[in-house]
Parts: structure tokens; sequence; C-alpha cells
């Protein structure tokens, strides 16, 4: 590729970053349905008709918005994963990930916590794509943690997985709706402590 080539294509990929950015905003301030194309375009910087050139619509937009991310969060799971040997290790550090990005943006927060869920078609599409992926991580880490001993063996892998990503959704969506005077992601570690360990009195 031509260094002038080079230079368009960065520019390109700039002004695409900046409309799914001003889009972020946009949608977490007025809502999937209060919000215009023109509104994005506007807040971006952008001509209506360059936005189009990037996404088909603003259902396009808001799905490749949460589609990168979601991926993106996935690629730094898988190599923060790697650097922990213990299955429970592994399992402590994906859920504190998952609340550390998202307690970093409130608007990002208000799109994976808010926009995505009251739109079913939305919900299923991306539930089909990047869901899997990290459901299949979760449901990895916990087989692995019940090959070494450190849950029982019964334990429903799969169902596991459902709970503590439910979990960790509520968490986030908790923190939303209060006045957020606490840090997200220190919530990973009481909430695995009662999933994992329970609620029950320990007996000696």
């Amino acid at each position: 590729m031509s260094s002038r080539a080079s230079v368009r294509q960065t520019k390109k990929s700039e002004k695409k970053q900046r409309i799914q950015e001003a889009a972020i905003h946009v949608l977490a301030k007025n809502g999937y349905h209060g919000t215009t194309v023109s509104q994005i375009a506007r807040a971006a910087g952008v001509a209506d008709g360059t936005l189009y050139l990037y996404f088909d619509n603003k259902d396009d937009l808001l799905l490749k918005i949460i589609d990168e991310l979601t991926a993106q969060f996935i690629e730094e799971g898988k190599d923060i994963l790697e650097q922990y040997e213990s299955p429970m290790d592994r399992l402590r550090k994906f859920a504190e990930l998952h609340l550390k990005n998202l307690g970093a943006d409130e608007d990002l927060a208000c799109i994976f916590q808010i926009e995505l869920r009251h739109n079913l078609r939305f919900m299923k599409m991306f539930s089909q794509t990047r869901m899997r992926t990290y459901f299949s991580i979760l449901e990895g880490i916990i087989h692995e943690a019940c090959e070494a001993g450190e849950v029982r063996e019964d334990v429903d892998a799969r169902l596991t997985a459902i709970l503590l990503f439910g979990s960790l959704d509520e968490l986030v969506t908790n923190w939303l709706l209060s006045e957020r005077d606490y840090a997200l992601v220190e919530m990973a570690g009481p909430m695995l402590d009662i999933l994992l360990n329970g609620i029950a009195k320990k007996t000696n």
C-alpha cells in the first residue's frame, strides 16, 4: 500500500471511530428511538451522507458498535486469561474485566444495558454472534475448575456461565441506576463469593 493510500485509510478509520464514539454519546443521552442519524453526524462533525459511507443505517451502526466493542473485550479477556493458571483466578479476572470496562464508560454501559435490551431483534442478533464466544469462554473456565477440583464435579458449566453473566449484567444495571458512588469493578469479588460459595452459614 502506498503512503498516500495508507494516509487515506488511516483518516477513514479515524472518521469511522469518531462517528462511533459520537453515536455512543448521543444514543446514551437520547435513547435509540430519540436519536436520529443527523444528530449523530452533527456530534461527529460530519455530513449525514458521510455516515452512510460506513454504516447502512442507525440499526447497523448500533450493532457494529456493540459487535466491535464485544470483540475487543473478548480478545482482551483471552490475553488476561493466559496470565493465570488457576481456573478460579481466571474466572475472577474475567468478571473484573467485564465490570472494569463497563464501569469506565457510563455511556457505553447505557448502550449495553438499556438500548441493546430494548430491542429483541438486536438481542437475538447479538446472542448469535459474540455472546456465543463469551459463554464458550466462561463454560471452558468452569469445566477447567471442575477438572482441577476447585468446584464440584457435578456443576452444570452452562448454567453457571448463564448465572455468572446474569449477575454481572445486573450489577452493571444497578450501578447505572444508583448514584454510582462506588467502583463497579469492586463488586466482582463479593458477587463471585456469593455465587460460588453460597449464602448458607458455614458450620464446623
